[in-house]
Order: C-alpha cells, then sequence, then structure tokens
C-alpha cells in the first residue's frame, strides 16, 4: 500500500459545532417567555397624584370624571343629568362617545373614601374597556397642607 492507501482508512475530526442543543435551549426559552409575557401585561395603568401635589391645570375641556358614591352608584359629570346614577354599559358607551369625540379628554375616577377598593377598581376597568389609556384618582389635599 502507499501512502494515499492509508490515508483512505483514516477518518479526520469533524470541526462542526453540534447546536442543536443550543436550538432545544432557545425553544424552553422562547416558551417560557411566551407563557410569563400576559402575566406582566395584565393590570391597569393608573395615575396616581401626591397628595400633596398642587392642582394640575388642563389644556383641554373639561375632564371626564366617574363618581362612585359609597353605595357603589356610578355618576359622570358630562351625563346629560350628572346626578343620574348610571349602569355600568351606559358608563362605558357615553365614555366612548366622549372619548371618540375628544381623544385627549383626561380621565378620572373620584371615589368615597369608605369604599370598598374593588368597586375603585371595578370602576376603572369600565373606563378602560371604553378605550381610556391614562385614568387618574382624585384625592384632595390634606388639612394640615392648605394650610401652609
Amino acid at each position: 500500500m502507499n501512502a494515499s492507501g492509508s490515508q483512505r482508512g483514516r477518518k479526520k475530526p469533524v470541526a462542526e459545532i453540534n447546536v442543536v442543543p443550543y436550538i432545544d435551549v432557545m425553544l424552553v426559552l422562547l416558551v417560557i417567555f411566551m407563557i410569563t409575557a400576559p402575566m406582566f401585561a395584565q393590570g391597569i395603568k393608573v395615575s396616581l397624584p401626591e397628595v400633596s401635589a398642587e392642582a394640575i391645570e388642563s389644556e383641554s375641556d373639561t375632564p371626564l370624571v366617574l363618581t362612585v358614591d359609597l353605595s357603589g352608584q356610578l355618576f359622570i359629570n358630562q351625563n346629560p343629568d350628572p346626578q343620574q346614577a348610571m349602569s355600568d354599559d351606559a358608563v362605558v358607551k357615553l365614555t366612548q362617545a366622549i372619548l371618540l369625540k375628544k381623544p385627549n379628554t383626561p380621565v378620572l375616577v373620584e371615589g368615597d373614601q369608605g369604599i370598598e377598593y374593588g368597586k375603585i377598581v371595578s370602576a376603572m376597568v369600565l373606563l378602560q374597556s371604553a378605550g381610556a389609556k391614562s385614568i387618574g384618582l382624585v384625592t384632595e389635599t390634606p388639612e394640615d397642607s392648605r394650610s401652609q
């Protein structure tokens, strides 16, 4: 046998990287991120004013204020009859109509101090489902801060 015949029997080492394990790890991470991403997206975006903050000057027209009284009834200040309690569906429809005409209308929620937190959150969900992108909460300045 000659020199070329001896090379036929030998196998050259393979210098390739096996990427299959990396692809498996990448797919597992992709699945984990796909499952956990919706958990972070849930919730209501709220702009909470500081207690000692000055009143915000609005450049636009009158803000839409949804009031929740102690019994849980809903009232909107821009309703033709603002003293009339409204159903959830009526709140959504009126809010949609107002935001359709003026999309930059500030949206605020005002609730009685003694009401359950869940009722305020439910009111905020109604406004969000009607298309409100940012919802603020109305608070009063404490008596101590007013005198200073």
